[in-house]
């Protein structure tokens, strides 16, 4: 669990991450649920909002990612690994980080 402590959230707003739990095909989502609700993932934006949906319905698992600039990113967790979706999802933020991209003019 590396990864866990270069997830940040500060250009996020909002994760809405939905699964059925009695389905097989959801490790990778709710290890990511894992990842981005941890304490230490959470505390890098205190406003951004992680909602979990626990459906019964044999739906598919997806995560639902709103940045601060309105820009969604939407994952279909059924064939994705948690280290796709992560590497997905952190790319994005870097890319929307105003730190980072300061940084790399230089």
């Amino acid at each position: 669990m590396a990864a866990i402590s270069t997830v940040v959230l500060k250009a996020v707003k909002k994760i809405t991450i939905q699964f059925c739990p009695f389905e097989s095909n959801v490790r990778s989502t709710r290890e990511f649920l894992a990842l981005v609700g941890s304490e230490k993932v959470r505390s890098t934006n205190t406003n951004c909002e992680v909602i979990s949906v626990v459906k019964h319905d044999k739906s598919e698992p997806v995560i639902d990612v709103t940045y601060v600039d309105g820009e969604r990113l939407v994952m279909k967790g059924e064939w994705l690994t948690c280290r796709e979706m992560l590497s997905a999802f952190q790319s994005r933020c870097k890319d929307k980080d105003p730190q980072i991209k300061a940084g790399a003019k230089k």
